[in-house]
């Protein structure tokens, strides 16, 4: 069982590599954060709405997906009450100005390119380290 102030990281990402990367990155660093993965937007949504993403948590998110789009998800869940608040990081291969500039519309906490974080890997999962245990979040009840 997980101390009560543990963050969960929800990980929205389609691609199992970079989804094991992260999940690597996490368990070589020492963090044992609990980590819950969808493979896109819908199944994310449908895993906050369930109770099945404990709160606090913290989203990392992939732009490029199948069925709901990064882009999607953010508007979605900006739209809804109950995860309006929610904190969010992508971590995306786009280097588009568009989706970094539409990413920040919908308050997202950073933006990482993977291409970029590469062999730094360990900086991105140093910034949500000590994020997560310096910030202090809500946690947030079901609606």
């Amino acid at each position: 069982m997980h101390a009560s102030k543990d963050v969960t990281l929800l990980l929205v990402d389609d691609d199992e590599i970079d989804a094991m990367t992260v999940e690597r990155g996490l368990k070589e660093n020492k963090i044992a954060n609990p980590i819950v993965r969808a493979k896109n937007g819908l199944e994310a949504i449908n895993l906050m709405e369930s109770g099945t993403v404990q709160s606090p948590y913290v989203i990392l998110l992939d732009l490029q997906m199948p069925r709901m789009t990064g882009l999607e998800f953010l508007e979605t869940i900006r739209s809804k009450n109950q995860f309006k608040h929610s904190v969010v990081f992508v971590l995306t291969t786009s280097k588009s100005e568009q989706d970094i500039f539409a990413s920040y519309s919908f308050n997202i906490a950073g933006y990482f390119i993977k291409d970029d974080v590469g062999s730094d890997f360990d900086k991105v999962i140093d910034v949500l380290d000590g994020y997560w245990k310096i910030v202090q979040l809500p946690v947030q009840e079901h609606v």
